[in-house]
């Protein structure tokens, strides 16, 4: 099998999680009865291996991408594809500095129910204290919100009957407590003393968030996003039950106690000024693609180094080539792909990734325009 010259399509790989979700990508796949199942997230272009406890009986490399190579449809473990040619695949440049992973993990994210009140750490926290290459500092791209989001069937009896407003997230503390309030907080699971420390922020289609690394945070119910982040799955849960799924001491300090998972955070607080220039970032133009289409840079060096997202927004053909490689999701219409001798449409919520060497790619929107979000590793 010959990669060079071809894109790779991504197929759905659909993984579990400690909260229910999924509906909308239940409808994306055109399942019979769509539903909010444990099944919340679909990780793309993934080399990263899920940490769930085992009662989700994932399989040992839950997490890892299947790919398939241009029109060929036999799928390919995408962590042994990128091995076999690293530099093709991600740049040598990056390889040099990164190995044979992008760096990087991209997911369609879509919340059935709030999230768990939750921490990540930060890069230097998980070199220096947890030996692990990446902390997870992480960014939202809504697509959609609900009008409502209806409690998950069958996840639990216990869990309310009762529909949850959407369309916001809490990220930072507002109000922040002390370490030791925050300790007695999550020791009697005080979730209302929790929630008083933040604000609802509320969240369109079209937004953008960056999530550092240290920064307390919870999704809202019922939005349906493209979440970029570092490529792991560190994370500090201080809420233990979420429709009636009630979370393994193993899954919520990391394998460590309460007294280590309160170093995590940062107690400083987030103002609403602050949200606006930390948190929500605006697009920013970068380049023309011909006289009614362009790019945007949407996370760059000025929110993090972790990664990089930009946006093109494409009403006539063009020729790009971006010297990178690309995790590409169409997020508006539809477009024509062309390199290597081949031909891909691709639809709304349709994915692919670009390999660094494949060259330029000529994309033909179709009529209406599309809109293409384009996830890449940090700038080596």
């Amino acid at each position: 099998m010959n990669h060079r010259g071809k894109l790779l399509r991504l197929p759905a790989n659909r993984v579990w999680r400690t909260y229910p979700g999924g509906r909308t990508l239940d409808e994306l796949a055109g399942a019979a009865a769509p539903a909010d199942t444990h099944r919340a997230e679909d990780w793309i272009a993934s080399t990263t291996i899920a940490k769930n406890p085992p009662e989700a009986h994932s399989p040992p490399r839950a997490g890892v991408s299947q790919v398939l190579v241009g029109h060929d449809a036999t799928p390919h473990d995408f962590a042994t594809l990128l091995a076999s040619d690293p530099a093709y695949f991600l740049g040598a440049a990056h390889v040099a500095k990164y190995g044979a992973q992008p760096q990087v993990l991209v997911k369609f994210l879509d919340s059935g129910t709030r999230l768990h009140f939750q921490v990540h750490p930060t890069r230097e926290f998980a070199q220096r204290l947890l030996g692990a290459p990446s902390g997870k500092t992480e960014a939202y791209h809504v697509l959609s919100v609900r009008d409502s989001a209806p409690p998950a069937p069958g996840l639990s009896p216990a869990a309310p009957p009762v529909a949850e407003p959407t369309g916001y997230i809490y990220v930072g503390f507002q109000r922040p407590p002390s370490p030791a309030q925050l300790r007695d907080y999550i020791a009697t699971q005080d979730l209302a003393a929790i929630e008083a420390c933040f604000d609802k922020i509320p969240v369109s289609p079209g937004d953008t968030f960056i999530i550092p690394g240290g920064t307390p945070h919870a999704l809202g119910a019922g939005v349906f996003m493209v979440e970029i982040q570092e490529p792991s799955d560190l994370v500090v849960r201080f809420e233990f039950e979420r429709a009636g799924y009630v979370l393994p001491e193993s899954s919520r300090f990391m394998d460590r106690g309460l007294d280590f998972a309160l170093t995590v955070f940062n107690f400083d607080p987030l103002t609403a000024a602050d949200l606006n220039v930390r948190v929500r970032c605006s697009p920013r133009r970068i380049r023309a693609l011909g006289p009614s289409s362009h790019q945007d840079e949407l996370i760059g060096r000025n929110q993090t180094d972790c990664f990089r997202v930009l946006k093109s927004s494409l009403d006539v053909p063009v020729l790009k080539d971006e010297n990178a490689a690309v995790i590409a999701i169409v997020t508006r219409g539809s477009v024509t792909a062309e390199v290597g001798g081949e031909t891909h449409v691709f639809r709304t919520f349709d994915k692919f990734f670009l390999p660094a060497g494949l060259g330029p790619v000529r994309f033909t929107p179709a009529p209406g325009g599309c809109d293409l979000l384009e996830c890449l590793p940090p700038a080596p």
